[in-house]
């Protein structure tokens, strides 16, 4: 982080910035020779105004590069200045997410997913939300940013995976479990061996888990990712590509590892009953998957003309608020029983 404390104008800042990001982009030279290497740096700027401490003003930044991070190609951007007051600090937050997670107050729903051959329910994606008691609702995404910060993220993500099992537990026995994994999980070398230790001790079957994964995931580290996935697989987990079609997926990714499914994003079925160019991406896809011999799952279907639709295109699953809103465990265990 840089600071100063003279009066430095807006442009000059500006300037410094691209600078900075110029330098840091530059090619750095593997000395054993083959492919250089190349950072993208994300830099954040803001003034900071009369009222600002330095909790509101790292509040600020981290703002900005939250919204970044979820954008592509932007690499710098300034604060837009005097923001709301929030409830709670970052630093609060933070305390306030170890404390959640001690006393277990991190709520766990479950997406259903169903077969669009006969409409069955064949089971479910673990979504986590935490009511904070000031802030309320917090979803997924802001979670997990919150555990990021506080360099948490193993902890809350072990905690998620752990409570979706034992909610796994009580459902009938031809019910699957989808549960989303971080690059964090996948960094460890021991994450397969420990999974199927907890997912024993809990007693649910590896062989009804999907662990979902996103290219964020695989931008970590491939190689990693690969020798951890590998080692899931030989225990008989389910490895599906999630969000597939939001981003920039390297296809390279459906040749070298291990995947099994992969989840269209929403935005593929968007526009597909209006628009031909849409319709033709989508079949493009899915005559990719059937050439891999992948299973496809399509999110976000809304619509009985949508779930028609990617059912006459040979998918096989969906979810989405057609089939049912997020429920909790209870509420998933009675739609399971009916």
């Amino acid at each position: 982080m840089l600071v100063a404390r003279a009066d430095t104008s807006r442009e000059r800042w500006q300037w410094l910035a691209e600078a900075l990001g110029d330098a840091i982009a530059a090619p750095i030279a593997n000395p054993q020779g083959g492919s250089s290497l190349r950072l993208w740096p994300r830099i954040a700027l803001m003034r900071a105004g009369e009222h600002d401490d330095i909790d509101t003003m790292l509040d600020r930044l981290s703002e900005v590069t939250a919204l970044m991070r979820n954008s592509h190609g932007r690499r710098i951007e300034w604060s837009s200045g005097a923001v709301e007051i929030a409830p709670r600090s970052n630093i609060e937050l933070e305390a306030d997410l170890l404390a959640a997670i001690d006393q277990d107050e991190i709520e766990i729903l479950f997406q259903p997913q169903y077969s669009l051959i006969d409409n069955r329910l064949v089971g479910a994606e673990a979504l986590a939300r935490w009511h904070h008691p000031i802030v309320g609702r917090i979803g997924a995404q802001s979670l997990f940013q919150i555990a990021e910060r506080a360099d948490h993220v193993a902890h809350l993500s072990r905690h998620i995976v752990r409570r979706a099992l034992i909610a796994a537990t009580r459902w009938p026995k031809d019910l699957r479990l989808s549960i989303n994994i971080t690059p964090v999980d996948l960094a460890a070398d021991n994450f397969a061996i420990d999974f199927a230790r907890l997912a024993d001790k809990v007693g649910v079957s590896l062989s009804r888990i999907t662990l979902e994964i996103t290219e964020q995931v695989l931008l970590a580290d491939l190689d990693q990712v690969s020798r951890v996935l590998h080692q899931l697989k030989l225990l008989d987990v389910c490895i599906a590509l999630d969000d597939f079609g939001a981003g920039f997926c390297n296809f390279r990714y459906l040749k070298v590892l291990p995947i099994d499914c992969i989840k269209l994003d929403r935005s593929m079925v968007e526009g597909i009953l209006d628009d031909e160019r849409d319709r033709a991406v989508f079949r493009a896809i899915m005559g990719m998957a059937k050439a891999l011999d992948l299973r496809v799952m399509v999110e976000g279907v809304e619509t009985e003309m949508q779930r028609d639709f990617v059912g006459a295109e040979d998918c096989e699953f969906y979810q989405g608020f057609l089939g049912s809103k997020p429920l909790t465990a209870q509420a998933f265990l009675e739609t399971a029983a009916d």
